[in-house]
């Protein structure tokens, strides 16, 4: 009786061992491209600005038959994903030729997600309609997702703490990401800043509605009652605005307050608000 149950439990086994083999069956399809991606800087604060540049060298062969989106996953040092920079490129897959180089830059900034430490981050090509990915030349993590860099974040207390002072409606979380969060401006807001009597660089995340105008809001950013930037408020969805501020423009008081006016507010249907813009984040870089 041994024997027999001793003969049942290798051919299990050997038949777990085929199941397990033909699960994990090598990707030969041809790649489409090497992926890479570098940082403007490999330590990154909660909350800040980062540039993140993508590179694809197409393969000699390739060819694409739609518009491929990139999948980015940032994952933190036990495989949790912490957030996603999925995107379209600005040169279409399918305008992509073979043996060319697809390279870009984007502005994204770090989300308040509560982690310190090593991050990496996975990449990939694939059909938002289907699902279908493209296989790569890179090291695979699982199932067509490639990793391509490896980066610190490091606590938000490095960054210039930029305050929401006055004139801001209570701040807003996004159900399906609670990632994604943003206040609305009354007709004047004001944020306050230590002054760090260095030239440096405002990083803005805004929307608006240019849909409730017949033409956009205007926006005016000022400091002292001196204007520093203004921009039309034409934003259907994120947009990033960058305004260089100099020294001389902060003064040289210990405490800035800058304000961010619309020309014009509008109410939703059913909410009593008078809107201004809507922003995402904000984040002032020194030289």
């Amino acid at each position: 009786m041994r024997t027999v149950d001793s003969v049942i439990l290798r051919a299990a086994a050997a038949a777990l061992v085929f199941l397990v083999a033909c699960g994990k069956k090598a990707d030969n399809a041809p790649a489409v491209a090497t992926p890479s991606l570098t940082f403007s800087k490999n330590q990154v604060p909660i909350g800040s600005v980062v540039k993140l540049t993508y590179r694809f060298q197409v393969a000699p062969d390739a060819h694409f038959d739609k518009s491929y989106w990139v999948f980015v996953h940032v994952l933190d040092a036990e495989g949790e994903q912490m957030w996603t920079d999925d995107h379209l490129p600005p040169t279409p897959t399918t305008a992509w030729q073979p043996g060319q180089t697809i390279e870009y830059t984007r502005t994204v900034f770090v989300p308040n997600y509560p982690y310190i430490g090593e991050a990496t981050v996975r990449l990939g090509l694939y059909d938002q309609a289907t699902g279908q990915r493209l296989p790569l030349k890179a090291q695979e993590a699982s199932r067509r997702e490639y990793v391509v860099a490896k980066f610190q974040v490091l606590p938000s207390s490095d960054n210039i703490a930029l305050l929401n002072k006055s004139g801001w409606y209570q701040a807003e979380i996004d159900p399906k990401n609670p990632v994604t969060q943003w206040q609305w401006t009354h007709k004047s807001s004001t944020i306050e800043f230590n002054n760090p009597k260095k030239d440096g660089t405002l990083y803005l995340l805004y929307d608006a509605r240019p849909d409730q105008f017949s033409t956009p809001q205007q926006v005016t950013l000022g400091i002292g009652g001196q204007t520093i930037a203004q921009f039309p408020a034409d934003a259907r969805n994120a947009t990033l605005k960058t305004v260089p501020i100099t020294a001389s423009q902060l003064g040289n008081g210990e405490v800035v307050d800058l304000t961010i006016a619309v020309d014009r507010t509008f109410a939703p249907a059913g909410d009593p608000r008078q809107l201004g813009i809507r922003i995402f984040h904000t984040y002032l870089e020194v030289k």
